[in-house]
């Protein structure tokens, strides 16, 4: 199991691939802002999908990450 410390590091390096800065401060804002339960979230996430669904998400997903 990864400390904290390289987890909280890890975890903001994904977003700053995605986000720029401004976009990761007011997302972790947003975050704080809302009592914001992850674990329900996920729980809930893929809900109305079939395994199907999920499984082409996937691959659209993973092809992507190919083309970088």
């Amino acid at each position: 199991m990864r400390a904290d410390n390289i987890i909280k590091k890890v975890g903001f390096d994904a977003l700053a691939e995605k986000l720029d800065p401004v976009e990761l401060e007011r997302f972790i804002v947003l975050l704080n802002r809302e009592k914001f339960d992850y674990t329900r979230w996920r729980k809930n996430l893929f809900e109305d999908m079939t395994i199907e669904q999920i499984s082409e998400e996937a691959e659209k997903y993973s092809a992507e990450l190919d083309k970088k």
